[in-house]
């Protein structure tokens, strides 16, 4: 029992930052400074592990084409990041809900408010993982910044006993969730501005990853034309104002007419779209996507590729 927090404690996201020894005595501006210098550091260490997020990517898109979701697990920051990545899902590609999930230990209550031990029970997270009924076609994404949360770790045991894959995302290197994953991607950040406060830099890699996977993914699945969000679902009035803005862009075309091809589209910018490069009608637009799987590029193209 005793060498459970010793290891805990050399933990690089655990150790105390010598550059901000003096937190509690700086002006604010200071202070304010020194969080900065410390953030402008994370982006160079996520880039340290694209080649890992690339792999990460490559199996998330096989598992979609394969009918499978992405499935975020996590505790505490780790796992709202995941939720907060997976309910932006389907307004921004026009995917089904079901697609991507998030799940939190100590339930969809923790997301607002600390379920104290919840992270510290791995047999939890095959209960949360069952209830969604993980088969080996879905992808398990475990995130915690420590690489060592139990359970994280149970995630990852449970979704390799089912077939599914499975991608740790840690803060640390040798992480105990990595021996746990097809894919281990460690972002080193390094210690925190406020000792072992896990959701200032290591959150924010984390949420820099989970951006990364599921916009990558989408573009490989045709969710998007240039980088235009050709599948968003315009369900307010900005969505509806960008919806036609990015018609318009796609095609060259005022957004008055962007306006109009979109009611003649239902709504849909992608459908819009292949209506005016094409010169077809909305259902001869949706077929051609269907022969395409959902890319305008291909189904624009006299040649169809």
């Amino acid at each position: 029992m005793n060498s459970r927090p010793h290891r805990i404690a050399a933990l690089t996201t655990e150790l105390a930052n010598p550059r901000t020894a003096t937190l509690d005595s700086m002006p604010v501006e200071e202070l304010l400074r020194a969080m900065n210098a410390e953030d402008a550091g994370v982006a160079a260490a996520v880039a340290q592990a694209i080649p890992a997020i690339t792999r990460a990517v490559e199996h998330l898109v096989e598992a979609r084409r394969g009918g499978g979701r992405l499935i975020y697990i996590g505790a505490g920051t780790s796992g709202r990041l995941g939720v907060l990545d997976a309910v932006e899902c389907p307004p921004t590609f026009g995917i089904d809900p079901r697609e991507v999930l998030g799940l939190i230990a100590g339930g969809p209550d923790a997301f607002t408010q600390a379920v104290e031990g919840a992270e510290d029970d791995p047999a939890r997270a095959e209960q949360d993982l069952s209830a969604v009924h993980l088969t080996a076609a879905d992808a398990v994404v475990a995130l915690a910044a420590s690489g060592r949360t139990p359970y994280a770790i149970g995630a990852l045991r449970y979704g390799r006993a089912v077939g599914a894959t499975t991608i740790a995302i840690s803060c640390n290197r040798n992480a105990e969730t990595s021996a746990h994953a097809d894919v281990a991607i460690e972002i080193e950040t390094g210690p925190e501005v406020l000792t072992g406060s896990t959701r200032l830099k290591a959150g924010t890699a984390q949420k820099m990853v989970c951006n990364m996977l599921t916009t990558a993914t989408m573009v490989q699945d045709g969710k998007v034309y240039g980088n235009l969000m050709v599948d968003v679902h315009p369900t307010n009035a900005k969505l509806v104002d960008r919806a036609r803005r990015i018609v318009a862009e796609a095609t060259g075309i005022d957004l008055r007419t962007a306006a109009a091809l979109l009611d003649a589209a239902d709504g849909h910018p992608k459908t819009a779209i292949v209506m005016q490069l094409a010169g077809v009608d909305a259902a001869a637009a949706r077929a051609l996507l269907v022969r395409s799987n959902g890319f305008v590029r291909a189904a624009t193209s006299p040649t169809g590729a």
